[in-house]
């Protein structure tokens, strides 16, 4: 049965490489890692920070994607983190990993742990344009 060893929104800096290692096995041919960071510039706007807001019940939804996941695929093992807050460029907002026997796996099983996180996650972000400007985008 695969293990979801983390799955959280935190205001804590994400490390990459301590999800990594959560999702890591020794039974793991593959371990697939994904980092969503935050860019300098969105639709031709030059982006000076952001800020993600949670719903109350975002860590219950979080969890509860990891292990529908996990469920869907044969994977070992699966962790994921979201951030809220605020963040800077080049800051990890998702990061999420998933180990399984073999690449194809692991891939796909991530693959679908980020869209179903980013499509179910309530989570909002406030982007801080270089001009001043700001908008709140629903997304995750």
């Amino acid at each position: 049965m695969p293990l979801v060893r983390r799955a959280d929104v935190t205001e804590a800096p994400i490390a990459v490489e301590d999800v990594r290692a959560l999702a890591a096995d020794v039974a793991a041919g593959a371990v697939v890692t994904f980092s969503g960071d935050v860019r300098d510039h969105d639709d031709g706007r030059s982006v000076q920070r952001l800020e993600y807001e949670g719903h109350p019940t975002a860590a219950a939804v979080i969890a509860e994607v990891a292990a529908e996941v996990a469920a869907r695929h044969d994977v070992i093992a699966i962790a994921v983190a979201h951030r809220v807050g605020p963040l800077q460029v080049g800051d990890a907002a998702l990061v999420a990993a998933v180990s399984a026997a073999h690449r194809g796996e692991a891939f796909r099983a991530c693959s679908d742990l980020v869209d179903e996180v980013k499509h179910r996650l309530p989570v909002w972000k406030h982007q801080v344009f270089s001009d001043g400007t700001d908008e709140w985008v629903n997304c995750a």
